[in-house]
Order: structure tokens, then sequence, then C-alpha cells
């Protein structure tokens, strides 16, 4: 059993994608809808290739979309590609695959929410690839958000073709049902295409706009200064959380946690401390993974005070 495999429940009718496995036997499962759900290795049963060619698994031949509209594609197709390609059952390694006629600049880079990190910037060739990196299985969700972007290069004098990017996220209920044959390289992988209809053209005109110099600076924004300890259960923070899904009220407590240290960052406190519970741990994980991409942080931990047990991050400012 291992990250990547088609399970099935036992004693429900929820199937999904193992997208983490832990100790203790306890693995975690994506479901259809993009929702995640808990559950022990002995409560699950790997769907086999058999069964799925026999009894068939509600899953329709067709093109697969995420979020981001980021498709499984045919490797006859023209267009501009990511390919993961595996190395061993753990590693996979990335390639830019350019499978059009025409040259592009291209600059691919890893966002970390204000952060980023440039993993490929320069000329890649009609009919050419380039392998951007590698990435294991374990990890996968914590994979990044990768931003693309592309500037066709015109050879002659011809109708301008605009430049475009695109912000890839993978979702694993779609990321590992995109088995394809990847086109150059010839071997099976996972292959997504870049170039459709969705591609947002970049405003060459804005993005200068951005990168100039500001005539004036802006005026300065009121800070409160925060309490020494902020509440990050949600029903602290809204009375309508009933009606949110998991994803909004996360939303909504990583955008008080993140607004509410700025505060105190701002103010020249000497610490804060978050209190995010104890739950299924995803609202602790992104706080800490937030704060360690901080340079102006000296250290968190959890807060071991009797008040808040080991449902809270104290957060000492540097």
């Amino acid at each position: 059993m291992n990250i990547g495999d088609r399970v099935r429940l036992l004693h429900a009718n929820e199937e999904g994608v193992i997208t983490r496995i832990s100790s203790g036997g306890r693995i975690e499962i994506e479901i259809e809808d993009g929702f995640k759900i808990p559950a022990m290795k002995n409560e699950v049963v790997v769907i086999s290739s058999a069964e799925r060619q026999y009894f068939g698994d509600g899953i329709k031949e067709e093109v697969v979309k995420n979020p981001q509209n980021i498709t499984p594609q045919s490797a006859q197709e023209a267009g501009i590609f990511l390919a993961y390609l595996p190395i061993n059952d753990k590693v996979l390694s990335v390639y830019l695959i350019n499978q059009s006629q025409r040259n592009y600049i291209s600059i691919i880079s890893e966002v970390y929410g204000d952060n980023s990190q440039t993993l490929l910037a320069g000329e890649i060739a009609a009919k050419s690839n380039k392998k951007i990196s590698e990435k294991t299985i374990a990890t996968f969700e914590e994979w990044p958000t990768l931003s693309c972007q592309f500037i066709p290069i015109h050879q002659k004098i011809e109708r301008t073709e605009p430049s475009f990017e695109r912000k890839v996220k993978f979702k694993a209920s779609s990321f590992f049902k995109s088995k394809s044959k990847i086109p150059q390289l010839d071997k099976n992988g996972y292959l997504f295409k870049l170039t459709d209809n969705n591609t947002k053209e970049i405003d060459i005109k804005q993005l200068n706009e951005s990168l100039a110099p500001s005539p004036k600076p802006k005026a300065p924004i009121d800070m409160p200064k925060p309490a020494s300890s902020i509440d990050l259960h949600i029903e602290k923070l809204t009375k309508d959380y009933p009606f949110m899904s998991n994803s909004e009220m996360l939303q909504l407590q990583m955008e008080t946690f993140e607004k509410n240290l700025n505060y105190a960052i701002a103010h020249g406190m000497d610490h804060i401390t978050f209190i995010h519970g104890i739950g299924n741990g995803v609202l602790r994980k992104e706080i800490h993974k937030y704060l360690s991409q901080l340079k102006n942080i000296k250290y968190f931990q959890d807060e071991q005070k009797s008040p808040f047990g080991y449902g809270a991050t104290l957060v000492k400012i540097s």
C-alpha cells in the first residue's frame, strides 16, 4: 500500500487516493470531491487494476480536470506539457516538454506564499524538453504551487503570439489518474498540458507597471496592537461557521493568524501565542509551515501551558 494507490473503505462507500501514510497504520485518503478523510490501513482495500477492468471504478475514460484545469493529455498532441517521470517507486523527475513548433522563453518557479524559488529560466526550443527538478511521492501534499510563464520567440515577421502564464497545484485524486506515454521521452509517467483555452495571457503593460517604482508611498495602514494570545477556533471568529466548508474555515483562520502576527511584529511585541486546538492538526500544520518561511521569527514551538494543553503555538519574534 503506497501513496497514489486507489483504495476503497471497507465499511463505507467512499473510494479515493492515498495521499499520506503515517506511523501506527494511519493513512489519509482524498476522495473524489477533494475532501480528505483519515483511516486505518486495515479499514481499506486497494482497488486492483483487474477489478477496475472487470467491474469499473466509476472513472470515465475522458479528460479529468482538477481545479486549475491541468489535464492529462495524449502524447501525440501539440503544446507545452509538464511531465512527471518515475525514477523509482518513490521519486519522480519533473520535465518541461515543448511539443509545439515554436521556441519559448520559460520561467518556472515554486511559490511559497510571498516567496518563490526559480527552477528554470531560459529558452526551450521547439520539440525539446528540459528537466526541472525531482519530487518525492511521500511529500506530495507539501508540493508547492508551480508558477509557469511563457514568452514566445518570433524568429521572423509574423502575427504576434501572446505570452501566457499558468499556476499549477495538483490534487491527488486527479494527479495519479493521469498516466500517459510521455512525448519525446517515450516512457510512461504523469502528463499535464499547460497550453489550452484556459491559459492566462500575461499583460506586459501591467507587468512593467508593477515593476516600476511607486511615485508615492502608500498611506500607513492602521495596525491595532493584538492581544498576547489569539484564539483561532472558528466559533470565535464567525457565527456563520455552520454554513462554511472546511477550506473556507481554514482560510479565515489563516487570515486571522497572519493579520495578528503582522500586527505583533509591527508593534515590536516580544512574543504572541496562537490557540489552534488539537483537532486533526491541519491548522497547526499550516501555521508552522508559514512560520518556517519567515526570517524575523526567532523560533516557534508548541505551547505546553495548562490552559492550552498542546493546542497552541508560541511565536518568539526577533
